[in-house]
């Protein structure tokens, strides 16, 4: 029994976890500090890597010596005792001060942008070990182990697609149709009725078809590895699924990887992360397209010394300038937080003129339409916020794995967007496949240069009966509001008049057979140099110029390759001159030009496609209010 006035310890339980970020991890002279700080304190402390390793004593120097922390990991303490929160306090500021070591000198990784955006954070490295070798080599067993592996990627692929809008989903499917294809899969099984366990063959059936896409001439087709590389490695999970294992996420977290494949992508919560950098990946994949529809900052190409990075590492996510900064300078920091504040400010600024008309220069109105692909984008916005839309991107409709659709199923389609827009404009660009965007069954197979190939209007007009089926449920749709019809890749006025024959003729026969129609309005896209020079040519009710085309094709510089990425130039004299010239025959004919490619959606680009007289832009829906902002400010500047 305790005397009167006497103390009673009080054990407490305290816990905690702190990167390390020094170079070195914890090797002699931080565990020297680290075990001397531990000592100071009754209570019992202990620590270990990671939220499974096993514990050691953090006094003893022998064990934390043992542990071989490096750099990246996480540090776990446990402490009990009176003093066990103080104890756990104190080796947390140790660590997070790099045991006082002082800090990396900074370093810049450049990279390329594939989505824009701007974040301070941590590295992530959140990678699956897959196991790759093992497993039986009995023939039937391996067989029906891989097969059984398979059907499993597969129900994990179609469970994403279910939940995924629809650009997501034709992703999806082009992965879901590979791994249905025998091509693929037959020299796996052929593997292992030669002896190959089954975890042997499927990774080099599927890395020898890797080896073809990688060596592709076409930017398009090395930006497919990442997809193969992903079905890969679903199917070796399923083989093994105890062999995966997610490493702990981070507060402001950057994913950090050598590529990420889509379907990858699509399972992330990235709530949780405040970008991602790639060492590989490529502007034209598939994971940055989905990165720049749901404005996640990406970088893709980082230099590979980027991936000296561990866990934990501190990084600024430059998405706009093309860097990833590690262990920044305090006047880093100090710069990258103002540039963040100011983004704030602008955002808050930019999204009060989303439900206003958008007036630039003496008080002239700019119409503002949005870029549509999917239906479910509309649910996302307020038709109030727009003019209208600018165009509809017409081949995810024909890129499922049901086949081309019918006209039934293109009405459909084509109805929802009139009903959402309540009497706006909805152009509707015409089936826009070849180039980059292949659909099998209907574009060419092994064109040397699909870019200069049978692509968007020539490929129409080469198959009539695709085209016909097009033009049927346009010209009904017609009937419910201002619809208008746009042509891609016109080249030549035969090209727009051979359509709008055609065109004429279906309303003659829908008429004819008593069904609702209406000649709509038929423009064309201005992406070739030719069509650009000689506007005036063409007998067209209206003209959108397609940025994107039309520079690559003025600079002959594909905007997908990084070799070239200095010659793609949106503001380049010779792009600019292009459309001033059809923003001119415009104004001068009485008929309606905009821009929908990505030059339109960039708030930087808005001053210089004003100037070269354009009163009309159609933008991806993210990005309404900053262009909005950007039209306004370019007003008040001139005016």
């Amino acid at each position: 029994m305790t005397s009167p006035g006497s103390s009673i310890a009080v054990n407490e339980a305290a816990e905690g976890a702190a990167v390390i970020n020094n170079h070195s991890g914890l090797h002699a002279r931080p565990a020297v500090k680290l075990t001397k700080l531990a000592k100071r304190f009754s209570a019992a402390v202990r620590m270990r890597i990671g939220p499974h390793g096993d514990w050691v004593d953090a006094k003893s120097v022998v064990k934390v010596m043992g542990m071989r922390a490096a750099m990246g990991e996480m540090l776990y303490f446990s402490a009990d005792g009176p003093d066990a929160a103080n104890a756990v306090q104190a080796l947390l500021e140790l660590t997070r001060r790099d045991f006082d070591e002082g800090s990396p000198a900074e370093r810049q990784f450049k990279g390329q942008v594939a989505s824009s955006g701007f974040a301070v954070g941590v590295i992530a490295r959140p990678v699956r070990a897959i196991a790759i070798r093992g497993g039986t080599i009995e023939p039937k067993i391996a067989r029906s182990q891989l097969e059984r592996a398979i059907a499993c990627a597969s129900r994990d692929l179609e469970g994403l697609l279910t939940a995924s809008d629809r650009m997501a989903s034709e992703i999806l499917e082009f992965q879901l149709e590979f791994l249905k294809d025998t091509k693929l899969t037959e020299p796996a099984f052929e593997a292992i009725t030669q002896g190959s366990a089954a975890a042997e063959a499927w990774t080099r059936t599927v890395d020898r078809e890797l080896a073809g896409y990688r060596a592709a001439d076409n930017e398009y087709f090395r930006a497919r590895t990442s997809d193969l590389a992903d079905l890969r490695d679903r199917v070796l999970a399923a083989l093994n699924p105890d062999a995966a294992a997610e490493v702990e996420i981070p507060e402001g977290a950057v994913y950090l990887a050598e590529d990420l494949p889509p379907s990858r992508f699509l399972e992330l919560d990235w709530s949780k992360y405040r970008g991602a950098a790639l060492l590989g990946g490529s502007v034209a994949s598939h994971v940055s397209m989905l990165a720049r529809s749901r404005g996640v900052p990406l970088l893709v190409q980082v230099a590979p010394e980027a991936g000296e990075l561990l866990n934990g590492a501190p990084v600024i996510l430059d998405a706009e300038g093309g860097h990833l900064v590690a262990y920044a300078s305090g006047s880093s920091l100090q710069s990258a937080q103002k540039r963040i504040s100011a983004r704030e400010t602008k955002r808050q600024a930019a999204d009060f003129y989303r439900t206003l008309p958008a007036i630039g220069r003496g008080g002239q109105r700019i119409r503002v339409y949005i870029n549509v692909e999917d239906p479910e984008q509309l649910t996302r916005v307020d038709p109030a916020e727009c003019d209208g839309i600018g165009l509809v991107r017409t081949e995810f409709l024909f890129r499922g794995v049901q086949g081309l659709p019918d006209e039934e199923t293109q009405f459909q389609f084509y109805r929802r967007l009139v009903e959402w827009a309540r009497g706006r404009p909805v152009t509707i660009r015409t089936l826009d496949a070849g180039g980059d965007k292949p659909i099998a069954g209907l574009t060419p197979e092994n064109e040397t240069n699909p870019f200069l190939g049978v692509r968007g209007v020539r490929l129409s007009l080469a198959r009539p009966e695709v085209f016909r089926q097009q033009l049927r449920a346009l010209a009904r749709v017609a009937v419910l509001g201002p619809v208008r019809v746009m042509l891609p890749m016109v080249t030549v006025p035969g090209e727009l008049e051979k359509a709008r024959e055609m065109l004429a003729e279906e309303v003659d026969n829908l008429t004819r057979d008593g069904i609702p129609t209406r000649m709509p309005e038929l423009g064309m896209m201005v992406e070739v140099p030719a069509a650009a020079l000689t506007a005036a040519a063409f007998d067209a009710d209206f003209y959108s110029i397609g940025s994107n085309d039309l520079i690559q094709y003025t600079m002959a510089a594909s905007r997908d390759c990084s070799g070239v990425a200095n010659l793609y130039d949106a503001r380049n004299g010779a792009v600019l001159e292009l459309i001033a010239r059809v923003a001119a025959h415009g104004a001068a004919s009485g008929r309606d030009v905009s821009l929908c490619g990505e030059m339109a959606s960039d708030p930087t680009a808005i001053a210089p496609l004003l100037d070269a007289g354009l009163t009309a832009l159609s933008v991806t829906p993210v990005a309404l209010a900053q262009v909005k902002f950007a039209i306004a400010e370019h007003g008040r500047k001139t005016e």
